[in-house]
């Protein structure tokens, strides 16, 4: 696996060095010794997964706040997305900054997403499924995020307009409203 920064601290892509050979080929996408050499973290509680039956179909942005705070190993696997992270932690030199790739079931590249990092993704395909590892359980009640749209963020999506999202994410607070994440960090 090949890891590389991204202009957010802590944020990696990750390529998988895949062999090939008359049958196709075989990659690894995890190890806790890689990701530990990298000071990742190398846990995760669990595995997730989204299907999205239409291209533009956007979620987020999404996080967990501490003492649950996630970190997140993200991955196309049918179709392709535009995943996007917001730096969120208090003190981080690119507190506000945001990331955006292209991740898709040929590239085959991963997201690593450390705690303090708003997530989001918009399907750039019909049929889309994406894969989470996810370093933290879930609570209902640590779940925070920031409106996709907000103006201070200015992200720019494949397709702002005609986007598919759910209720909640439409009524998600304005960056400005939203308390910086606390932790020891960059």
């Amino acid at each position: 696996m090949i890891f590389r920064e991204t202009p957010l601290a802590g944020a990696f892509v990750i390529e998988p060095e895949p062999y090939r050979d008359e049958r196709g080929y075989f990659s690894r996408l995890f190890c806790a010794k890689s990701f530990a050499a990298h000071g990742l973290i190398d846990h995760f509680e669990q595995v997730s997964q989204s299907h999205n039956h239409r291209r533009g179909t956007l979620r987020g942005l999404h996080l967990q706040r501490p003492p649950n705070a996630e970190a997140k190993l993200v991955r196309s696997v049918n179709g392709a997305i535009y995943d996007v992270i917001v730096d969120v932690r208090a003190g981080s030199a690119t507190y506000g900054k945001w990331f955006g790739i292209e991740l898709d079931a040929d590239n085959g590249l991963q997201l690593y997403i450390p705690p303090g990092f708003a997530h989001a993704f918009q399907s750039l395909t019909d049929q889309a499924q994406v894969s989470y590892h996810i370093s933290a359980p879930y609570v209902a009640e640590l779940q925070d995020g920031i409106l996709w749209s907000d103006s201070d963020l200015a992200i720019d999506w494949p397709f702002p307009e005609g986007a598919t999202i759910s209720p909640r994410d439409r009524t998600l607070k304005r960056f400005a409203d939203f308390e910086p994440i606390a932790l020891a960090c960059c």
